[in-house]
């Protein structure tokens, strides 16, 4: 089923995320959920919060980026509780863009290399370190799980030009291309 995308305004896109066990309610079913809302909405990541739901549970698939950037070949993962135990002091600068913050794209600093922890939809233990646009894709999600969106991380003159832009989108206006949420209406 493709549920409806929070958009920027909406509280619960600034909580902190929580841990969820493996009882978690319809767990598999949300996860299913979760790739089908973010294929249909043509993203390659997608965070709980973004869904309205304030656990620590995001999904990724970069597999499509995959014939521009060959790194990225197999990059389909599911992570549950994560938590980022180390990063890289280099960074890399690249051009970002959310579903929960239609038509923005922006340039974003991001550590090139970063390693996580955390459960797969099997609640299988796993460290992994990922690097490059794979790390970027990830920190992406990951900072939805800590209520950050990757406007936050725009360079301060940036962000002031950005202001008026992203209240009209928190208000609904921009291209609509997929079921979303203002605040908490549905549209």
């Amino acid at each position: 089923m493709i549920l409806p995308v929070h958009i920027i305004g909406s509280s619960v896109l600034r909580k902190t995320a929580e841990n969820i066990s493996k009882d978690y309610p319809a767990l598999s079913e949300l996860i299913e959920n979760m790739y089908e809302t973010m294929y249909s909405s043509d993203g390659v990541g997608l965070a709980a919060p973004q869904i309205g739901k304030s656990i620590r549970l995001f999904v990724i698939d970069a597999e499509p980026m995959s014939e521009e950037h060959p790194e990225l070949k197999g990059f389909r993962r599911t992570f549950i509780n994560a938590h980022i135990i180390d990063k890289k002091d280099e960074t890399i600068r690249t051009t970002e863009g959310c579903l929960s913050i239609p038509d923005i794209h922006e340039e974003v600093q991001r550590f090139s290399s970063v390693s996580i922890k955390y459960v797969n939809e099997n609640f299988e233990a796993l460290t992994e370190t990922f690097t490059g646009l794979a790390a970027v894709i990830l920190q992406h999600e990951y900072d939805h799980l800590d209520g950050i969106l990757f406007t936050d991380k725009v360079a301060p003159l940036r962000k002031k030009f950005l202001k008026r832009k992203l209240a009209q989108i928190a208000k609904g206006h921009f291209e609509k291309r997929y079921k979303y949420i203002l605040g908490e209406k549905f549209r």
